[in-house]
């Protein structure tokens, strides 16, 4: 399987621990976690850029991992598909942790600024979406 860190044995909480210091060297001033169902589904942060405050939410996305973990089992045995829950959740952790760490050198590098990296996940609280998900919703016109 072709799919980055789908055998990771880093727990999810140090995933998130990692991205939460990351974010906070390049200016995250608030940290906060959006959970469902008990499980951690998106960090949200803000940070001042141009003498405003941005917003932005990234999200792990563990049931789209999940799933594509379950594509994979040809023949499942008993606790097959807890095993697979648990292990989506490290794994979707983890992504976005690497991710977060190629961006955050980006920005120390001076190769990107922060709100160029992050801006698909500039979030409105108002409409409980980010940016990324109205220029879906606009079918893409938002890009013409």
């Amino acid at each position: 399987m072709n799919l980055k860190n789908y055998t990771s044995d880093v727990p999810s909480s140090k995933s998130i621990m990692k991205i939460e210091q990351l974010l906070v060297q390049v200016g995250a001033k608030n940290i906060n976690k959006e959970y469902e169902n008990g499980v951690l589904k998106a960090l949200i942060f803000l940070v001042d850029i141009n003498i405003q405050t941005l917003v932005f939410k990234v999200p792990a996305k563990i049931e789209v991992v999940e799933k594509v973990l379950k594509k994979n089992i040809k023949r499942p045995r008993a606790g097959t598909w807890d095993k697979i829950a648990t292990q989506a959740e490290k794994t979707a952790w983890k992504i976005v942790c690497d991710w977060v760490e190629i961006q955050c050198t980006m920005i120390h590098l001076e190769q990107a600024e922060l709100a160029e990296v992050f801006l698909p996940y500039a979030f409105n609280p108002d409409t409980n979406s980010t940016l990324w998900d109205r220029i879906k919703q606009s079918d893409l016109k938002l890009l013409k």
